[in-house]
């Protein structure tokens, strides 16, 4: 009763201004994960569009009121872990759950494709980009992760709601999106057609794209789709070794850190594997070489070490949202504490010890969690923004390191095994 009381207090008191959570006794692991998840979920109940139950995109968004689909399908399984860890009691979560389905119903929808931004207060899509008003396929997928995952929480508390998340998944057109070629195209405006003309190619974050097109029972793509298209990118392959760790796929070092994390936070990496790699292995491999790289530190930058690590695309001191990771010019000191922690089931050790290091030795921690990314070599050091599609992925995986609930819920949907298999993947359960 007495830790209990302790920590309560230590919660309250990292909030309160000019005390900082150095000053306070240590957490144990565990405390400091549950103190984590628990103020990172609030970004998705306490701070969530109340008319409709979704996810703002930034908490200091010069938009308007502007709620984002990929950010959503995070934040709903955000939700879940937060019913299931007792944060909250479990009809909330589900109230929550049906407020955000209720939305998702309403809004415009493009051959079963939402937009990547609505304006909450209007309900209209938010362009994203000038030709970007229309169907986003990968933050629909990010969204269709989210409801998947719902739907099998959902099948013993609430079966018409379940079955709502049901029909929005298959109301996706995923082979529309083909254009009748062998590949998945990203964007589609009523206004613009395909003039984004961008085709889905990895590897990076858009695998689970692939894989719930492979996987749907109304809508599905062929193997052959996959394969023409995903994996002929000319940073699919890699092989290479960077500071003596072998990385099979993707880009120079691997990419930001959001590769290993968007994709994964419903699809189990633990046993995942096909011809090229096991992706457990090679998640893991690319989240120690950024590590590693802070260690060396080629550009000198201050801080950046093994307790400050983890690059990604966050908000910068510098020029607003950028990418960070390593071998490009925009790498510039900036870490992102999504990289470290929503790896943390890759590198549990590594990233608890950045978790103990931003938590006690910055003023990195906020209300809705950490901010959204810190630069020792500049003045101020922490970026204190948030953002939605940065919090989703620590709270789900902070979940799923410590009882893999997110994973076990997306994985027991009959659909997704059959659809890993058709695509030429193996699964192996423990």
């Amino acid at each position: 009763m007495k830790s209990k009381l302790l920590i309560a207090a230590l919660l309250l008191w990292a909030l309160i201004p000019g005390c900082r959570p150095k000053h306070a006794p240590h957490l144990s692991d565990e405390a400091l994960l549950d103190t984590v998840e628990r103020y990172t979920i609030k970004y998705f109940t306490d701070f969530a569009d109340p008319a409709t139950g979704l996810a703002r995109e930034r908490n200091n968004d010069q938009n308007g009121n502007i709620v984002t689909i990929g950010g959503s399908g995070f934040g709903m399984m955000a939700v879940i872990a937060g019913a299931e860890r007792g944060y909250y009691p479990q009809a909330e979560g589900v109230e929550r759950v049906g407020k955000m389905v209720s939305s998702l119903e309403k809004f415009e929808r493009f051959h079963g494709a939402w937009a990547h931004w609505y304006d909450a207060d209007s309900g209209g899509t938010f362009s994203f980009s000038q030709f970007d008003d229309g169907g986003d396929l990968v933050e629909t997928a990010f969204m269709v992760q989210g409801l998947l995952t719902a739907r099998q929480w959902l099948l013993d508390k609430d079966a018409e709601l379940a079955a709502r998340c049901d029909k929005l998944w298959k109301d996706v057109e995923w082979d529309w999106y083909t254009r009748g070629t062998d590949s998945l195209y990203w964007h589609w405006s009523k206004n613009y057609e395909w003039k984004m003309n961008h085709r889905i190619s990895g590897y990076d974050e858009t695998l689970i794209t692939y894989i719930l097109a492979g996987s749907s029972p109304t809508h599905p793509i062929s193997r052959e789709c996959y394969e023409a298209s995903y994996k002929t990118s000319n940073y699919y392959y890699n092989g290479k070794e960077y500071y003596g760790i072998k990385l099979p796929l993707g880009m120079e070092y691997g990419g930001p850190l959001f590769f290993s994390h968007y994709s994964y936070l419903g699809l189990d990496p633990r046993g995942l594997n096909d011809d090229y790699c096991d992706y457990f292995e090679r998640n893991t491999a690319h989240t120690l070489i950024h590590r590693a790289y802070a260690i060396a530190n080629p550009k000198g930058h201050k801080g950046l070490g093994e307790f400050l690590w983890g690059f990604t695309s966050s908000d910068d001191p510098d020029v607003g949202y950028s990418s960070h990771h390593p071998g490009t010019q925009d790498e510039n000191g900036t870490v992102s504490p999504t990289a470290a922690i929503s790896s943390i089931v890759y590198t549990p050790k590594e990233s608890l010890q950045m978790m103990h290091y931003l938590y006690y030795e910055t003023d990195m921690f906020g209300p809705y969690g950490f901010y959204d990314a810190y630069n020792a070599g500049r003045e101020p050091a922490v970026v204190d923004h948030y953002l939605a599609i940065d919090q989703g992925p620590e709270a789900v995986m902070i979940e799923n390191y410590r009882s893999g609930l997110l994973w076990k819920l997306f994985m027991s949907s009959p659909e997704i095994l059959p659809g890993l298999q058709k695509l030429g993947f193996r699964y192996e359960t423990n």
